[in-house]
């Protein structure tokens, strides 16, 4: 098998995994509450992870101005990231959690033109009004209700601003520390600031109730091929075809949920929800032609990517 066939395979199976990461949230969901879910999908993953690093012998140490970095890196996310994207899908179905949470490059470059003064292009320009359409056109019914609780979509909000502030951060890092490394810091320093919030809402809960292998199933699916799996892969796709071209693929994750979560949640789509999804899908393309300078790009490597 060459090294074209087995980037590819890589990228697509990052992204067939994170998709899953939806489904496998709302099964989680049946038997966990989501900061349950969240810090034992850390702690797994973490522990995947740190022995990755250990066999590989690729530790690296943390220069001292960059501490306070990391720590804004963890409050963005996974900290506040995972209390938005958690609580949010306890609200939406998996596919309109994923399509909100596919906007957050458009809401990154966004920020990157903001606080860098990067400049854009129109078809840039065009392309994040379209992603923003289009999630009003999946979102709002016919009558111009919501066909969702508005607690799921400020939730879900606070999950893709959070990325923003973390990509921002991460274009301060990513040229001095492997990939893998500072996810595993991040998810290191994030599950100690889950365990507090843990131990006072969620242990008495997770204590009383019967848990058996078959329910925990998903938080281990979440840990291994989410959290850990999917990131690895991905890194390796970005290694050989560069960042651009990898981070195209992400787009196609609210289309594998939608498909995945119609096979096995049973999720209905209408044509207005497909229309959206597409118009949504297409902005985000165009919002991110002809690419963006390097410490950009490879800040949108990790983005939500910890999912």
């Amino acid at each position: 098998m060459n090294t074209r066939v087995r980037t590819y395979g890589a990228v697509l199976l990052a992204m067939i995994f994170w998709s899953f990461s939806f489904i496998w949230f709302k099964i989680a969901n049946q038997t966990f509450r989501p900061i349950s879910i969240v810090f034992m999908r850390l702690v797994i993953s973490v522990i995947i992870l740190v022995a990755y690093l250990i066999i590989k012998k690729k530790f690296m140490k943390i220069r001292k101005e960059d501490r306070k970095l990391f720590i804004m890196l963890t409050l963005f996310e996974p900290l506040f990231y995972f209390l938005g994207e958690s609580f949010g899908l306890t609200y939406v179905s998996a596919t309109v959690g994923s399509v909100l949470i596919s906007t957050i490059p458009v809401v990154a470059t966004i920020g990157a033109w903001i606080i860098f003064k990067e400049r854009l292009k129109g078809i840039n320009y065009i392309g994040i009004v379209l992603s923003f359409i289009g999630v009003v056109v999946f979102i709002i019914n016919r009558d111009g209700t919501l066909s969702f609780n508005i607690k799921g979509l400020l939730l879900l909000s606070l999950a893709v601003i959070s990325a923003t502030g973390y990509n921002l951060t991460l274009s301060r890092l990513v040229g001095n520390y492997t990939p893998v490394f500072i996810v595993t810091v991040q998810n290191f320093i994030g599950a100690f600031l889950f365990l507090p919030i843990f131990l006072v809402s969620d242990l008495n809960h997770l204590i009383s109730h019967q848990i058996t292998f078959k329910s925990f199933i998903p938080v281990i699916e979440l840990a291994v091929f989410a959290s850990c799996g999917a990131f690895i892969f991905f890194a390796y796709s970005v290694r050989n075809i560069g960042i651009t071209k990898a981070n195209v693929f992400t787009n196609f994750i609210p289309i594998f949920t939608a498909i995945f979560s119609f096979i096995i949640l049973g999720d209905r789509l209408t044509l207005q929800n497909i229309a959206g999804m597409i118009i949504v899908i297409t902005g985000i393309f165009m919002a991110q032609m002809n690419g963006r300078p390097k410490s950009i790009d490879d800040a949108l490597v990790l983005t939500g990517k910890t999912a």
